[in-house]
């Protein structure tokens, strides 16, 4: 393996740095507006979910990267804000879904367009420690243990 270089280390650094500053301002966007960090990501979540608008305990617990009964926990405190529904599958009444409210949703459109400005501030530097990463050969990960 290739030693890393100290110019290597420098855009490593300035860009954990610049991913930390986004997710602070995100945190502290999310909390302007009543929500902790993880609720805001789940209702983003449930919103952003590939091809349909709700979906189930397990999938967002799979998305926030939590445990099932985790996710279980902060819908019903989601549910409890009025923020989202649970909606039972028709076609199988063990499986329930999750969707947002409107009272979600306006709250998921305001955090979203100041993400989307700040994004739009960011997003010249961060493509340009990108672009210096790939330039750097650091395209792909390397695993850190072998597989046998």
């Amino acid at each position: 393996m290739a030693r890393i270089t100290k110019s290597e280390y420098e855009t490593l650094a300035a860009f954990r740095y610049s991913l930390r500053k986004f997710l602070h301002f995100s945190e502290e966007a999310a909390q302007s507006v009543g929500l902790a960090p993880q609720q805001h990501q789940a209702l983003l979540s449930i919103k952003g979910f590939p091809g349909r608008d709700k979906i189930t305990i397990t999938e967002l617990a799979e998305q926030l990267q939590i445990r099932h009964h985790s996710a279980v926990g902060l819908a019903d405190r989601l549910m409890a804000q009025g923020l989202l529904v649970r909606e039972q599958s028709p076609t199988d009444r063990r499986q329930v879904y999750v969707m947002l409210s409107s009272k979600g949703l306006a709250i998921l459109e305001q955090l979203s367009a100041v993400h989307k400005e700040e994004l739009r501030r960011v997003l010249p530097g961060l493509r340009q420690l990108v672009e210096q990463l790939a330039a750097d050969g650091i395209s792909a990960p390397t695993p850190l243990v072998k597989k046998t």
